[in-house]
């Protein structure tokens, strides 16, 4: 996987549906400010009547995209995923459409048991994986547990960019909808999450948070965003623009934690104080890379004001 398809390059991920006519200007002309990643869906939000014009849409978009890259490349462009309705739409989109120009598949209700079926659909192709966690399965450990050790085994790892925590569909499945001024950490998805994180992270697999669908409600969301990054999420899943600026502001490293990844990082000291806290690199040590990553790709946060500081190329770390 090159360095494009990081994990950390996804920042708020918006879906939209294939329906929707403006998606080449999103993709080519930067009609969305800021925008890293995008999902064009043609699953939940797609009704089955619209199909048939969705797939023409694709068709269309498929085909100014090619002409395009065969010329410039797109270097420019954010990660673009084709989010298909099922395994065989997923085999239909491979057989008749040239995907040249996508990243990759979001794969709906990923489970154990369609991870045969969809690697058959990608194998021989360029496209990354992102598989999406919504299903009753994901509230049983155990078959967390099979699914991860599955993954770590099979063929399929290199090409898996993260994994998706489908919190609606989630929810849906314990009948509940995510309370108007909780955040999902108040809901019971605040367990799945954390057992989420605590079986696919050690095995080094990155996990995005689940969308706020609450748009208009920023304060419910910072927290919530402030909870994800607490809990090493790599990215949010976006469904308005208006909701990009406030994710990436929260994927952004506070000046503290990035001096105390440098420190940690380049100290010879076993264990050290910084900031009134206890750094100890032996344990801290991944910690700081993925700080640094972070700090990297958004840079950080500005005490004295909105806007964000970016780092200097000087300034990378790998």
């Amino acid at each position: 996987m090159n360095k494009r398809h990081s994990p950390w390059n996804l920042g708020a991920t918006l879906y939209m549906p294939a329906t929707r006519s403006d998606i080449p200007a999103v993709i080519m002309h930067g009609q969305i400010p800021g925008l890293r990643s995008l999902v064009i869906c043609l699953e939940d939000a797609v009704s089955e009547s619209d199909l048939p014009s969705a797939l023409h849409n694709l068709e269309q978009l498929l085909r100014e995209l090619n002409q395009v890259l065969q010329i410039n490349g797109k270097a420019d462009w954010p990660l673009v995923f084709i989010r298909p309705r099922h395994t065989e739409m997923g085999k239909w989109l491979t057989e008749h459409f040239d995907l040249s120009a996508i990243d990759g598949f979001v794969l709906p209700k990923f489970t154990l048991s369609s991870l045969p079926v969809w690697w058959e659909i990608m194998r021989d192709t360029h496209l990354c994986l992102m598989p999406t966690l919504e299903t009753e399965e994901v509230f049983d450990v155990v078959q967390m547990r099979e699914l991860a050790t599955a993954l770590v085994e099979h063929p399929c790892h290199k090409r898996i960019i993260a994994l998706r925590i489908g919190g609606n569909d989630l929810m849906n499945v314990v009948s509940l909808r995510r309370p108007r001024h909780l955040t999902l950490y108040d809901s019971p998805m605040g367990y799945v999450i954390k057992m989420l994180v605590s079986v696919f992270a050690p095995r080094n697999f990155a996990l995005t948070a689940p969308v706020c669908e609450h748009i208009d409600d920023h304060a419910v969301m910072a927290k919530e965003l402030a909870l994800d990054m607490a809990h090493g999420l790599v990215g949010k899943t976006a469904i308005h623009p208006g909701q990009i600026d406030i994710i990436e502001r929260a994927l952004m490293v506070t000046p503290g934690e990035h001096s105390d990844a440098l420190r940690i990082l380049n100290s010879t000291q076993a264990v050290f104080k910084s900031q009134g806290a206890m750094c100890e690199p032996a344990t801290h040590r991944r910690w700081a890379a993925g700080i640094l990553e972070r700090a990297r790709i958004y840079g950080l946060q500005n005490e004295h004001g909105p806007e964000g500081i970016r780092l200097m190329p000087m300034s990378q770390h790998n």
